[in-house]
């Protein structure tokens, strides 16, 4: 039975709406990405959560992971005696906020990871504290690990500032950290910070190919998604338009929409979980867009599993 590696970080989420009313507390970081999964899982596969919890939430933590389908929790869960990162979310507005983490679970070294990872046989990594993995892990994953490698950059680019507001930092390394993976996922703010070429988004997703990753994907709200694919990429079979291509606004802000929290992770585990499934690359965006703008019309992760497995078959009596 295929394997997939899901690495993240389990956050306690505080999300403060821009309308300055109380927040609504509930699982967050990667939640969201282990939610989608029992609604997007390929036939046969199951996710292997990656994870650190603190100590203080570990027995929350435990029991919402057993709550959802598709996982094996038994084996790499790990819990630790920091205390469990807990973020509050301040939205400006329906996309804009800033972040305040207060926590310290630590990340995973080279040779953690690599024991982990080797009972997998594909390795999803949102950095959802910024610091899941290091350099030498990544080196692992680049030189080491045979089979599909997905990177949601998220806080891969943001430090940890005074108060503990989420600021942004360079990357140091970028080339090591993108021949880690195959494909990436990022939003235009984090292309930005990756990539200064001149040429426009087109332009900077090219860049970041050239340092060895197949795909790269932006995610960009109610505006859609666009990607670009290397040349020879071994997801380009069956996409449509040549080597790259774009899509327009999936109802990404759909009806009803009031929290946009989540939405990318639930989009990266949805496309990923397509293309290892056979699907071309636009018809995976397709699928992880519906299913982010259902995301988007839900509070937090409770409830979310069942709600995306609804529209997952939903959409796919429709196709």
């Amino acid at each position: 039975m295929p394997r997939l590696g899901v690495v993240g970080t389990l956050v306690w989420d505080a999300i403060h709406g821009p309308d300055g009313g109380d927040p609504h507390n509930d699982w967050g970081g990667i939640a969201y990405s282990l939610a989608a999964w029992g609604a997007v899982a390929p036939a046969g596969w199951t996710a292997v959560p990656i994870v650190k919890v603190g100590s203080d939430l570990s027995d929350d933590a435990r029991g919402f992971l057993s709550g959802l389908d598709g996982l094996a929790t038994d084996e790499f869960v790990v819990t630790v005696p920091e205390p469990n990162n807990r973020v509050d979310l301040f939205y400006h507005d329906d996309s804009r906020r800033c972040e305040r983490l207060t926590g310290g679970v630590p990340g995973w070294g080279a040779d953690e990871l690599r024991s982990a990872a080797l009972s997998c046989d594909a390795i999803y990594v949102n950095f959802i504290s910024g610091w899941e993995i290091d350099r030498t892990a990544a080196k692992y994953l680049a030189t080491d690990f045979e089979g599909a490698r997905w990177c949601d950059v998220h806080s891969l680019i943001l430090g940890v500032g005074s108060g503990g507001m989420r600021e942004p930092r360079p990357v140091e390394d970028r080339a090591a950290w993108l021949r880690a993976f195959d494909l990436v996922q990022m939003n235009e703010d984090e292309l930005g910070f990756l990539s200064s070429a001149e040429g426009g988004r087109r332009g900077r997703l090219e860049d970041l190919l050239s340092e060895g990753p197949e795909a790269a994907f932006v995610t960009r709200g109610a505006d859609g998604v666009e990607w670009a694919i290397a040349s020879g990429s071994r997801w380009l079979e069956g996409a449509e338009g040549g080597s790259s291509g774009s899509l327009e606004a999936e109802d990404l802000d759909g009806p009803g929409a009031t929290d946009p929290t989540g939405c990318g992770d639930v989009w990266g585990i949805s496309c990923f979980a397509s293309l290892l499934d056979g699907d071309s690359v636009p018809e995976a965006a397709r699928r992880a867009s519906r299913l982010a703008a259902v995301t988007a019309a839900h509070h937090g992760t409770a409830g979310l599993a069942d709600r995306l497995a609804r529209a997952n078959r939903a959409g796919n009596t429709q196709r």
